[in-house]
């Protein structure tokens, strides 16, 4: 994912596309911040924390925009959304409604979930698997939905 950030920032500044080039820069700094983090423990940033990383800015991102647009603020909201299109163009495809539920069903299958306690082994496999593809603040509210309901 690196390589892609690094040819897709090279291809940006070719073009002048300066608000791509500014979100890629934006996106490589905040890695960085997270090598120097993981660095200080000894560990090395993969993919899957790469993509929550994404997925945090895009989340940031989504509540300026609400706040700008709220505020009348065109201008930044523009911005905001223009980053969000950027950033999501790393991301894989989201998973659907429909899939999501199978992916949750087969987690707790597979993990042997029988009540509410056992949702961080579920929401954990779910993270090992779908990072970057889903919403695990939506999916941990289902999780938890479906432990409640059966435990």
């Amino acid at each position: 994912m690196r390589e892609q950030f690094t040819s897709e920032l090279k291809l940006a500044m070719k073009a002048g596309e300066k608000r791509r080039v500014d979100t890629i820069r934006m996106i490589t700094a905040a890695l960085k911040d997270k090598d120097i983090e993981a660095r200080g423990s000894g560990k090395t940033v993969g993919e899957d924390e790469i993509l929550a990383l994404l997925q945090k800015m895009v989340k940031s991102r989504q509540e300026s925009l609400e706040i700008y647009e709220k505020a009348g603020r065109a201008d930044l909201a523009t911005q905001e959304s223009e980053e969000i299109a950027i950033i999501r163009g790393f991301l894989p495809e989201p998973l659907d409604e429909t899939a999501v539920e199978a992916a949750i069903a087969q987690a707790i299958a597979e993990s042997g979930a029988a009540s509410i306690k056992d949702m961080g082994k579920v929401v954990a496999a779910l993270k090992a698997k779908y990072a970057g593809r889903m919403d695990f603040g939506k999916a941990s509210a289902l999780v938890k939905a479906k432990l409640g309901a059966s435990g």
